[in-house]
């Protein structure tokens, strides 16, 4: 595969007890991007993943869907097999993550900074760079005094699962939006919207 392909990693944990929680919300997008595209998610042959190719259309960017079937806190080496085996350059690595510092409903994009203590981001980082894009989807904090590590480990909220379908919606979008016109014009519309 030539390096103009985007490798788009979706974060989360495997097995039936975590696909509903917070924590894969990322998970959830590639799939919705995979079904999108037309893509099948199969386990790769030299990383600890399941992958989907595809393109965005006929004609266009060739994109490559990952999810790492082992631990939110052992990314990095899936994130690395894949990179170095597409030969991906990381201005075109793309992780999709849940993030507890923006509201529920909300999806912001950037490039690098810090794990602020999400374990996924944290063993990527350790293992590549800070240095790639971000798409952060909205969890929002746990009410109360309730711990961080147990409130992305449960379920959305009957509340909130009226709207996660169009939250996973708006952030496989936000994924098409960088892939087509780049982080820049991404931003401005993503962002926009709120």
């Amino acid at each position: 595969m030539t390096n103009d392909a985007w490798l788009v990693l979706g974060l989360g944990n495997p097995g039936d007890r975590y696909r509903a929680t917070r924590h894969n919300v990322g998970h959830m997008v590639v799939e919705e991007l995979a079904q999108r595209f037309g893509g099948a998610f199969k386990r790769h042959p030299r990383a600890t993943a399941t992958v989907a190719e595809c393109r965005t259309r006929p004609g266009g960017p060739k994109i490559v869907l990952a999810k790492s079937t082992g631990f939110m806190n052992t990314s990095g080496g899936p994130a690395s097999q894949l990179v170095k085996y597409y030969g991906v350059p990381l201005d075109r690595l793309i992780v999709v993550h849940d993030e507890l510092d923006i509201p529920f409903d909300s999806v912001k994009l950037k490039r690098g900074g810090g794990h602020g203590g999400h374990n996924g981001l944290r063993d990527i980082s350790s293992a590549l760079t800070p240095d790639y894009l971000r798409v952060r989807v909205g969890i929002g904090r746990p009410p109360g005094r309730q711990d961080a590590a147990d409130y992305v480990l449960r379920p959305f909220a009957s509340t909130e699962r009226d709207n996660l379908p169009v939250l996973v919606s708006d952030s496989a979008d936000a994924v098409e939006l960088i892939v087509e016109h780049g982080l820049l014009e991404a931003q401005q519309r993503v962002h926009g919207k709120s």
